[in-house]
């Protein structure tokens, strides 16, 4: 004669919406089901021109520098500063105020230079950026992101990967390989005044 084991009785799983696991194996919650469908989120560096605040993502930067000696290039636009030793490369290095059409200001102790590698074409090259000063680094989910506003006709803007709101201010998302490689972004000086 068979002696029946009893099987645990299990409850019927709920059908709900797929969860994300996270790295510790609890369920994410749904909102990162959105993050990961958004490239804009993610780390990024958060610096200063004038009164307002810009981030670039974190993998485009290279480092943080002081400002240095910048030896001058004759014939380049007034926002290209010129050129500066980077361990034994030579990098060009542009003033974003000056690109942005803000009014050039003397440098300050906070003035640096954040070097990124940008993407011109199949190329990738370092580049200098000279901000007002470097302000903090953000982890952005997608609830902080939102889409760039229409400016209204004429303005174009494929530089701004969108708008982040934190702590009840407004920082604006750059694509810095856009800005850098783009002739004049037409539009940001009205938006960083």
């Amino acid at each position: 004669m068979h002696s029946a084991v009893a099987a645990p009785k299990l409850a019927a799983p709920k059908l709900t919406a797929p969860k994300l696991a996270a790295p510790n194996g609890v369920a994410a919650p749904e909102s990162a089901l959105a993050a990961t469908t958004d490239p804009r989120v993610g780390k990024y560096l958060v610096f200063e021109l004038g009164r307002e605040e810009f981030g670039i993502r974190v993998l485009k930067v290279r480092e943080i520098m002081g400002i240095q000696d910048i030896t001058a290039v004759p014939h380049t636009p007034g926002h290209v500063k010129g050129v500066i030793n980077l361990r034994g490369k030579v990098i060009s290095v542009v003033d974003l105020r000056l690109k942005f059409g803000l009014p050039e200001i003397e440098y300050t102790p906070r003035t640096c230079i954040i070097v990124v590698q940008v993407q011109a074409g199949a190329n990738s090259l370092l580049m200098g950026i000279v901000v007002d000063g470097v302000a903090e680094v953000l982890n952005l989910a997608a609830g902080d992101i939102e889409d760039t506003p229409d400016f209204g006709q004429g303005i174009a803007s494929p530089y701004l990967f969108g708008m982040a709101k934190i702590k009840g201010k407004v920082k604006i998302l750059l694509d810095i390989d856009q800005v850098l490689m783009s002739q004049e972004p037409h539009g940001l000086d009205a938006l960083a005044q």
